[in-house]
């Protein structure tokens, strides 16, 4: 009787122990960690709750970690969640180069490093983006066309991100192409605040360009800019100047169904994005195969 009731003990605890492993296995307790530099970017917050909501739902741990801008803060804080033995760690909108010591510590310590809307650097998991390259090709085509293949334009960039860097390499590249437009200036965005940046930096130019037809048209990296472009042009009453910009953002498009000089935006697939990197996380805690290397969610252009 006692062997008998030692053996159904043993059995019951062979099966909790089995039940937990499986719960293990499935990522039903995995912690994630998202860090951006960005959050208070529209576009940026949107894939991020993407992300955690999709995350929550599959009963992972989610932590989002925002360092308002500071890479070296950004850094520093990376080595927490992989000092904390992390499950995985995204990046959002963030040039992984900037990371690259603690990418390395991450995969040293083995564990995965998503992207989304960043870079993709040796050792990273997947990025889920856009082809931002292409989309640079839309915005600077769809400028050009626009002002008659010829013209001054001005652009507004921020290269520290990845994405904005391959969108400017378009221009650079579709400029020498078009002899007859003239890049007046590329003026850098400062982030956060991007709006408000973009206003100050338009309103200067203005000034130092009153009259009309001295500028024809102001290239944006994201759209952002281009909404405190148009503020800037609509408050000096300067409406002819062609406006144009990448993300989809939905004041852009508000601005553009208005009437604004706002005139398109390229309108990236974010929650596309965020649902890439949650399934292919999902994969990779199963233990399933994944293809590493860049994965683009569709860009739509959007015009009046």
């Amino acid at each position: 009787m006692k062997k008998s009731i030692v053996l159904t003990v043993l059995l019951i605890l062979c099966v909790v122990v089995v039940g937990c492993g499986q719960k293990s296995s499935d990522g039903g307790s995995k912690q994630v960690s998202i860090l951006t530099p960005y959050l208070s970017s529209v576009t940026t917050n949107q894939m991020v709750e993407v992300m955690k909501k999709g995350m929550e739902a599959k009963g992972w741990n989610v932590t989002v970690v925002d360092t308002k801008g500071d890479f070296a803060d950004l850094a520093s804080r990376m080595e927490d969640v992989i000092s904390a033995k992390t499950d995985a760690i995204v990046l959002v909108s963030t040039d992984p180069n900037q990371v690259k010591d603690q990418v390395d510590k991450a995969v040293a310590a083995e564990i995965p490093v998503f992207g989304c809307d960043s870079g993709f650097i040796e050792g990273m998991t997947i990025n889920a983006t856009s082809d931002n390259y292409q989309m640079g090709v839309q915005l600077t085509e769809f400028i050009f066309d626009y002002i008659g293949q010829k013209g001054n334009i001005i652009a507004l960039t921020h290269r520290p991100h990845p994405g904005v860097i391959k969108r400017s390499q378009a221009l650079d590249d579709l400029l020498p192409q078009c002899p007859d437009i003239n890049l007046i200036t590329e003026q850098h965005v400062e982030v956060p605040g991007p709006i408000e940046s973009a206003r100050k930096i338009m309103e200067n130019l203005l000034l130092s360009n009153p009259e009309k037809g001295s500028i024809d048209a102001v290239w944006c990296a994201w759209d952002e800019p281009a909404i405190g472009v148009a503020q800037a042009l609509m408050a000096a009453g300067r409406e002819e100047i062609v406006v144009a910009g990448v993300d989809g953002n939905s004041q852009a498009i508000e601005l553009i169904k208005e009437g604004s000089p706002i005139k398109a935006t390229v309108a990236q697939n974010f929650e596309g994005m965020a649902e890439i990197v949650v399934n292919e996380m999902d994969l990779y805690f199963s233990g399933q195969p994944i293809e590493k290397g860049d994965k683009y969610a569709p860009a739509t252009l959007i015009t009046e």
